[in-house]
């Protein structure tokens, strides 16, 4: 075996994911999956303007390729991504692609709404979720993986000598004892967090900011929490989310969140 064939053998194959993906149709139903909720094939379909037929044979080349995973409730059957690493793989692929075009005053509220505040998969995205991160940091209550505590100060995310980091998924947060203060009494347990398997907290680059939210099992919980006070609610379009006021009173209070 040449050194180039060996080398690729310790490699992850790309290629069936990427395919899979490749197809606007599939594309189409992925994105609206990344909302978080099950979708029925009826809702894929109509979203990605194919027939009951074809998106069925769609959703099973998906469920084939683990993309995504069924639920079964009696005789119907609902749709959801297979887990937090798909969404992200989801996500990072729309830094590349070009933004869609706006070609109607529905996707043009659409896209507002998205850019406002939305669900990423389970964490918190948009400026909403770009403010976040950036009241955790500027309030101390997070910390880059192997810096001091710090008091509250002006940061704007995470940074390195000359400029904005630009490899986010080397970075890593920690909650700092002021951050461990405000999340016991928001209803956050760090302990449990850690004990998941999942990345517990970094930089997420948004991809309608293109600047980074909070990512990782944290963000997930604090989202969580953030719908179970109502500080957040759905919005009236797929993935959009609204701040509701005493959201905004909240997050003020809590974080030291901006109302943008």
């Amino acid at each position: 075996m040449s050194e180039v064939a060996a080398h690729l053998a310790h490699e992850a194959d790309i290629a069936p994911a990427a395919a899979l993906m490749a197809d606007h149709a599939r594309a189409t139903m992925l994105l609206a999956l990344l909302d978080g909720r099950p979708l029925a094939a009826t809702e894929l379909a109509r979203l990605a303007a194919v027939s009951p037929p074809t998106a069925s044979a769609h959703l099973a080349r998906l469920l084939d390729g683990g993309l995504v995973t069924v639920i079964r409730q009696g005789r119907h059957r609902y749709y959801q991504l297979a887990g937090h690493e798909v969404a992200a793989a989801i996500e990072a692929l729309s830094q590349l692609g070009p933004p869609a075009r706006v070609r109607s005053l529905r996707q043009s509220r659409q896209a507002v709404a998205l850019a406002a505040a939305r669900t990423c998969y389970d964490h918190l995205a948009g400026r909403a979720g770009v403010e976040l991160l950036d009241a955790l940091l500027r309030e101390g209550l997070l910390a880059e993986a192997g810096q001091a505590d710090a008091g509250p100060a002006p940061v704007t995310g995470p940074r390195q000598a000359g400029g904005p980091v630009t490899d986010m998924a080397a970075v890593r947060y920690r909650v700092t004892r002021r951050g461990t203060a405000a999340l016991a009494p928001f209803g956050i347990n760090i302990d449990v967090i850690r004990a998941s398997r999942r990345r517990f907290a970094g930089p997420c680059l948004d991809w309608t900011q293109r600047r980074p939210h909070l990512g990782g099992a944290l963000a997930a919980a604090i989202t969580a929490r953030l719908f179970e006070l109502t500080w957040i609610e759905r919005g009236p379009r797929p993935r959009s989310v609204r701040v509701t006021p005493a959201g905004r009173d909240g997050l003020a209070a809590t974080f030291g969140w901006a109302d943008a």
